[in-house]
């Protein structure tokens, strides 16, 4: 597959999982206008969220040049607007895409299923980069810091660039796989380790991972105003009190790379 290419950048921000909490992508972008960012790569997991109508509005009318690249949360709100049973998704998370995909409008549909799997940036001091959402091979698979180099070594095996962006696990982290650099971005808005607040990427000349603080109880109040399904659950346990790193792990290792 030929990935699509961009012009050499010099300051890019990746922000990923931001899950409808535009609270956090808000305070987030005002951390973007202060680091003279010039390119934006959102790499999936818009959605689901509270405020997804809004937080996908934010994103396409922002001043700057954005690439979007699916995640797995994106394409299951696309496939539920699209009439699908719904049968890839657990049945605990089946309500909140039901409800997500019934506040978008037919144009949303539209610019979530255009987007790709993945994009290629070419960063000035780190060289081409690769965003994909989860894995190179798809955007559900699991790996965190401590996975082991042996499994992880046939994901990035075919890997030809330097550096790879990712999400998914909302942990931030900086590793290598062979002669590959990872780095996971975290999460802007549903972190699953601390500190509380918004978890980005700044790239270029070098990798920085930033951590945005904003006025969480105000989030928390906007957040349970609106009806999303699991306000309360959001606003508690992952934007004023996120989990103990070492409780996530321990609630990825079962599905690592499963």
């Amino acid at each position: 597959m030929t990935l699509p290419r961009n012009h050499r950048r010099i300051r890019v921000a990746a922000l990923y999982d931001i899950h409808g909490n535009l609270p956090a992508l808000e305070a987030v972008l005002e951390d973007i206008r202060q680091a003279a960012v010039d390119h934006v790569v959102v790499g999936g997991d818009v959605l689901p969220g509270p405020m997804p109508r809004e937080t996908l509005t934010r994103l396409l009318e922002l001043d700057l040049p954005v690439q979007f690249i699916q995640g797995n949360g994106d394409r299951v709100v696309v496939a539920q607007m699209a009439g699908n049973d719904g049968r890839e998704v657990p049945e605990q998370h089946r309500e909140v895409i039901r409800w997500t995909a019934q506040q978008l409008r037919p144009e949303h549909e539209r610019t979530l299923a255009g987007w790709p799997a993945t994009c290629v940036v070419e960063i000035r001091g780190l060289g081409d980069v690769l965003f994909c959402h989860a894995t190179p091979r798809n955007d559900t698979e699991c790996f965190t810091r401590t996975t082991s180099e042996e499994r992880l070594a046939p994901v990035f095996g075919g890997v030809t660039v330097p550096l790879v962006v990712c999400g998914h696990t909302h942990m931030q982290f900086d590793r290598t796989v062979g002669s590959v650099r990872v780095v996971n971005a975290g999460s802007v808005g549903m972190p699953f380790a601390p500190p509380p607040g918004a978890h980005w990427l700044l790239l270029g000349p070098d990798v920085q991972l930033r951590h945005t603080a904003y006025d969480l109880e105000a989030a928390a109040e906007r957040i349970r105003h609106t009806n999303y399904p699991n306000a309360e659950d959001l606003a508690v346990r992952y934007v004023l009190h996120p989990p103990s790193e070492a409780d996530t792990l321990k609630l990825f290792a079962p599905v690592e790379l499963s």
